[in-house]
């Protein structure tokens, strides 16, 4: 089913469990504000509702999307987090531009979280238009906000499942 169909923000709240113990680092673009701000307060809002303690979130801004891995790897380094969630959004212009940011951004997140062992979780948009951004910041297409948090709490938590089931490898055996 496409976006267009359904709010994707829709998940089931007793697939994760409460997460009083988890810690989290949320890391904010800057740029395009209006709209980082709505993600940012869905994976607030989420987070909460699924008991992380306010004292276990660490939250930081950075100028753009571009410096969301750096941001994140700073976080890591100074706390023990669990999980990181980047919030960005990086709207089409004339130019190229955007395709060059956001493959550079989601390469920085995704080589951050396998380097670090923790989850780092893509919570960028990339529309075409201002619209597109609303309509996937608490629009009719739900908040990605919400969604990257769910999936910070949900990559986290079985991340804990396997190390505890003495399965911590992943790859062939």
């Amino acid at each position: 089913m496409s976006s267009k169909d359904k709010n994707l923000s829709q998940y089931k709240m007793d697939a994760i469990e409460p997460a009083e113990n988890l810690k989290v680092g949320i890391v904010v673009s800057e740029w395009n504000e209006a709209i980082t701000a709505t993600l940012l307060e869905g994976a607030l809002d989420t987070l909460k509702k699924h008991n992380v303690k306010e004292e276990n979130i660490h939250t930081v801004t950075v100028p753009g999307s571009y410096e969301l891995p750096m941001g994140a790897k700073i976080l890591l380094t100074k706390h023990n987090l669990d999980t990181v969630i980047c919030l960005g959004c990086v709207i089409k212009g004339e130019t190229d531009h955007d395709k060059y940011i956001n493959a550079a951004v989601a390469s920085g997140i995704m080589n951050l979280g396998l380097m670090s062992g923790k989850p780092v979780i893509f919570g960028v948009l990339t529309p075409n238009d201002q619209q597109q951004a609303e309509d996937r910041a608490g629009g009719k297409y739900g908040n990605k906000g919400v969604e990257a948090a769910t999936t910070a709490l949900r990559m986290a938590q079985m991340k804990d499942v396997v190390q505890k089931e003495g399965k911590a490898s992943i790859g062939f055996s």
